[in-house]
């Protein structure tokens, strides 16, 4: 179990525009699960961190996305009720389109931010939001969000991106120029700090690198296109990538290039349970 311990150094954020992202992720809807192999295993492992035996009457599924794992949720838990939101509209319509009908009746779709969620005090079993709060511009009104709608002994469930993700495009793109072309992510001791501000009654968060494997570099940059999760900090280049800037970066990054022929990229991942006091 995690405890505040020593004040971690002050995290400022960058900017976030939350329209940019919500339109990005619209647009990508009907091809993001198609590539989503990162985002899939993640939340495959975060529903095995929540305790055997708990049990879920009503469930939200906060930034739903396609509604992959809302789906899964419902079959798992087979709650009465279970609630899906998400800031990006076209991913919304996505999911209530996918959803079977056998589960329309007890799925309610609603679009919002997660750091404001609509629905009342105590009101859920579980609240589940996997590789979604990253992209938050205020993770710890998240955090207060999910403990206020959570019942008592109710379970928070998330999973995040720290900043070693892809440290390897990061460190291709240095010497071509001094623009942010990765996204920036929280440090571990910052989002443990703003959990335990919360003062629920046990929380726990681990880290875990995840490696994917490509033969060449385009396959990376493609397939962060599909999902919509392609850079989107304000910091970034506005400007065309030529083709001898492309030419570099692909040289640069051939240097993590291993043995068995294989371009690593790295994702560094927190899950964190957090359990409300009874």
């Amino acid at each position: 179990m995690s405890s505040l311990g020593q004040m971690a150094d002050p995290y400022i954020p960058a900017a976030v525009d939350k329209s940019r992202i919500a339109a990005s992720f619209s647009r990508c809807a009907a091809s993001y699960d198609s590539v989503a192999q990162l985002q899939q295993q993640v939340g495959n492992h975060l529903q095995v961190t929540i305790p055997k035996g708990f049990t879920a009457n009503t469930i939200l599924d906060a930034g739903c996305g396609t509604g992959y794992f809302t789906r899964q949720l419902t079959r798992h838990y087979n709650p009465a009720q279970m609630y899906a939101v998400d800031l990006a509209e076209g991913m919304l319509k996505f999911a209530a389109n996918k959803t079977a009908k056998s589960d329309k009746s007890r799925t309610y779709w609603a679009q919002t931010d997660v750091e404001n969620i609509p629905f009342a005090d105590n009101s859920f079993d579980l609240v589940y939001s996997s590789l979604v709060v990253q992209w938050c511009a205020d993770l710890e009104a998240f955090f207060a969000e999910a403990k206020r709608v959570l019942k008592p002994g109710g379970i928070l469930a998330f999973s995040t991106l720290g900043p070693r993700t892809l440290y390897e495009l990061k460190q291709a793109w240095k010497p071509i120029d001094q623009h942010v072309h990765v996204n920036e992510f929280m440090p571990f001791a910052a989002v443990q700090q703003l959990l335990a501000m919360q003062s629920f009654e046990s929380t726990n968060l681990t880290s875990h690198d995840i490696v994917l494997e490509y033969q060449r570099l385009n396959q990376l940059t493609k397939e962060l296109k599909k999902l919509g999760a392609h850079n989107m900090n304000q910091q970034q280049s506005s400007g065309l990538t030529g083709k001898n800037r492309v030419k570099q970066l692909i040289e640069n990054y051939e240097q993590f290039r291993r043995s068995d022929g294989v371009l690593p990229a790295t994702y560094e991942v927190y899950y964190g349970i957090a359990v409300k006091h009874s």
